[in-house]
């Protein structure tokens, strides 16, 4: 039986119809291309041109340089104060980061119940935050003086004897650290916070009729519901720990790291090489180290993160 088929007649858009399927279809490019401009003037733009920078043994009278390959990069890596500088910023950041999601954890999961006056006990965690960066250091670095600070005041008032925070490598990455941990906990614990008040409350219904206790109930429910958000601040966490330069360069007055390095971070040492020494050739080939470095970090993360959401499903099957 033979068939016939009749096409259908063209559908002719009127310009208000066909201006309307523009807009659909262009605006929400349009209003995420405001981003992408500005990422790529002030992101990707010093990022192509360190990389050239580190290229050259660059002349910061003439602003031009000579080609000298990777010769930047050999320097830096035989260089003793870059290892230092390493050893510092792993150290300072292990310090700082571990101490501090576990205490921001407590913290949310306190401002999680029924407060009284939460609002401003929210507000509260946030203050450390708001504060400058500068004024924090300025502030620590006096109570951690060698010699009058008030915390060796303190250990000498039950028998201990005073911490040299400016001298020993430990202690001066505890002392930074903990300004680390003061500004940035309460941020972090109302990330959070956000994350375990959108967990539904009849998990915490059902469980308490089953006879969960409130620790059980926080290691089942809570930590698991939470655990993309807690990924998220640890991720974040790393990228700004392997970054620390205000508390560093505020922790003495001379900002070079110590006297003998004790506190030298690789973003410190990039700026010393960059603005002190006027080798912005090698201070690029740090850029390039640190921010290679960083990379590793954040796709170790992703790596552990899509382990975990894995296993997660797994189970959940």
């Amino acid at each position: 039986m033979a068939s016939t088929h009749v096409d259908a007649p063209a559908q002719k858009y009127t310009l208000r119809q066909r201006l309307g399927r523009l807009d659909v279809k262009a605006s929400p490019y349009l209003y995420i291309a405001p981003f992408f401009l500005v990422f790529g003037i002030f992101g990707l733009f010093p990022i192509a041109y360190t990389a050239v920078i580190s290229l050259m043994d660059w002349d910061t009278i003439r602003n031009s340089g000579e080609f000298i390959g990777f010769g930047n990069f050999e320097y830096v890596l035989n260089d003793r104060k870059f290892w230092i500088a390493i050893r510092n910023t792993f150290s300072i950041f292990a310090l700082s980061t571990i101490p501090q999601l576990i205490i921001a954890t407590f913290i949310a999961a306190m401002l999680d119940h029924h407060l009284k006056a939460r609002t401003f006990w929210r507000m509260s965690v946030l203050l450390p935050y708001v504060v400058m960066p500068v004024a924090v250091a300025l502030i620590f670095s006096q109570l951690f003086a060698d010699e009058y600070g008030i915390f060796n005041q303190w250990l000498g008032m039950i028998g201990i004897d005073a911490v040299q925070w400016h001298k020993d490598p430990l202690a001066s990455h505890w002392a930074i650290a903990t300004m680390v941990n003061f500004r940035w906990t309460g941020y972090n614990a109302l990330i959070l916070l956000a994350a375990m008040q959108a967990v539904p409350r009849e998990l915490y219904e059902a469980s308490a009729i089953d006879g969960a206790g409130k620790l059980r109930r926080f290691f089942s429910i809570t930590l698991p519901q939470i655990r993309p958000t807690a990924i998220f601040v640890i991720i974040t966490s790393t990228i700004g720990g392997l970054q620390i330069f205000d508390e560093p360069r505020m922790y003495d007055t001379t900002g070079n790291g110590g006297a003998d390095q004790q506190w030298l971070t690789v973003a410190l040492h990039m700026y010393n090489t960059g603005w002190g020494e006027l080798n912005f050739g090698r201070a690029s080939a740090i850029a390039w180290l640190l921010f290679l470095l960083i990379v590793v970090f954040g796709l170790l993360n992703f790596w552990l993160t899509r382990r975990l959401v894995s296993s997660d499903n797994t189970k959940g099957k």
